[in-house]
């Protein structure tokens, strides 16, 4: 047996997916996922560790790095993009797959591959973080919600709040204005996701968007996101079991590809 790893560092979270070589059905041996840290390198270091735990003390043959943090994997055999992994990942889950929309903790991507995975377009939203699971995370802060109950309870909602701001800052100072004129939380909350949803579509927009459409990243698991989505782009999305271990998932399989060359 022999085994290969994909590592995922990201803005927030590190994520790691082990394959065994041998295994055609390219099911994961093993994952994980934690939150990222002041030392990226050390969590990283620490997803491999838990993997050889896992094995036995087995050695993992070949690993290959991507997300933010990718270059501070320091035993990484190669570093790949992560529109790269991330296209891989959602091919390899769904072939049917044309569209992929991953939101993740500091950005915000869409992705439009060919029948083979490869990528044909992509837009990110890497300059603000009004567009990703941050923004989520500062606006239930705010409203003093936790962010499980933050997607419930914005589908509450009848009659969202505007909130016009594309900044995370000045978003939060509208939020409190919203606050101090009266408005029903859920309502303010139904407004918050609406904005970050409004983004995503104009990311959409510019690359096309073909069913069949995958969304990933921790923010897919927000059913007011996915609902408002669905809503706009009239289809329904198809959404992983483990929507977060994507782009660490893609990196694995790429790192089954390399390795049986180097084989």
């Amino acid at each position: 047996m022999a085994l290969v790893a994909g590592i995922d560092i990201g803005s927030l979270t590190a994520k790691i997916v082990v394959l065994n070589t041998k295994d055609p059905s390219n099911k994961n041996n093993f994952s994980q996922l934690k939150k990222v840290g002041y030392a990226p390198g050390n969590i990283a270091r620490n997803l491999l560790n838990n993997a050889q735990d896992f094995f036995g003390k087995q050695k993992i043959d070949y690993i290959i790095s991507t997300g933010y943090g990718r270059k501070l994997v320091e035993n990484a055999d190669k570093t790949i993009t992560e529109i790269t992994c991330h296209a891989v990942g959602a091919h390899h889950s769904d072939p049917s797959i044309q569209t992929i929309i991953d939101i993740g903790g500091q950005d915000s991507k869409v992705i439009r591959v060919n029948e083979k995975g490869q990528v044909q377009d992509f837009e990110m939203n890497d300059k603000c973080s009004a567009g990703s699971g941050r923004f989520l995370e500062v606006m239930a802060s705010a409203l003093e919600v936790s962010i499980e109950d933050f997607g419930p309870m914005g589908l509450k909602s009848t009659s969202p709040s505007k909130i016009s701001s594309t900044c995370t800052v000045f978003a939060e100072s509208e939020v409190i204005s919203r606050i101090n004129q009266g408005a029903d939380r859920d309502d303010i909350i139904a407004g918050i996701h609406t904005s970050i949803v409004s983004k995503i579509i104009a990311l959409a927009a510019r690359v096309g968007i073909h069913p069949e459409i995958s969304l990933t990243g921790g923010v897919a698991l927000n059913p007011a996101v996915r609902t408002m989505l669905e809503r706009e782009l009239e289809v329904e999305l198809k959404i992983p079991a483990e929507p977060q271990m994507n782009g660490a998932y893609g990196a694995a399989i790429l790192a089954k590809k390399y390795y049986s060359k180097k084989g």
